[in-house]
């Protein structure tokens, strides 16, 4: 049996590195107290990505979901309306016209740990470059991989710009 190498330890030596990119989270209006960020380490398998956010909604019970789609957005600000705090954050990054869940920019939900939220994901979905600029959307909802065209994760509730660290 030939021996493998796992992806653990490459992926902890890269996240004790300083990332290429990091996007500045920040809850929208109705929800202030969102913040954190999202890090973006590139690979030579794809891109590492890291969320640390605090402030998320807890639910009441231990039944509430407490579980939050995340997205990268085709836009490349986090602006928005009365009805949409970020609408300018626009669709899923979808460079290839692919349905959902086969966006590039689609992204495991988050899960909600009394406010808190920690997550990985290595993703040969895009590049580096291809995402730079554009914003990270963190859902209401949790994404059900299954409705067109982005999952019926609801309201956005916080957002923030990807920008490459110099």
């Amino acid at each position: 049996m030939k021996n493998k190498i796992g992806l653990t330890e490459p992926m902890l030596h890269r996240l004790r590195n300083r990332p290429n990119a990091v996007a500045q989270m920040h809850g929208s209006q109705a929800y202030p107290e969102i913040q954190g960020t999202v890090s973006f380490y590139e690979t030579r398998i794809g891109v590492l990505v890291v969320a640390d956010i605090s402030g998320l909604p807890k639910g009441q019970n231990g039944c509430e979901v407490n579980v939050f789609g995340m997205h990268i957005h085709e836009g490349n600000n986090c602006t928005g309306n009365e009805k949409d705090a970020f609408a300018d954050a626009k669709g899923h990054f979808n460079p290839d016209g692919c349905p959902h869940p086969q966006h590039a920019g689609d992204l495991p939900p988050l899960f909600g740990n009394s406010g808190f939220a920690w997550s990985a994901v290595l993703s040969d979905r895009f590049q580096l470059i291809d995402v730079l600029g554009r914003a990270v959307v963190i859902h209401r909802n949790p994404d059900d991989f299954v409705t067109q065209p982005s999952g019926n994760s609801g309201e956005k509730i916080a957002c923030g710009i990807i920008l490459q660290q110099t």
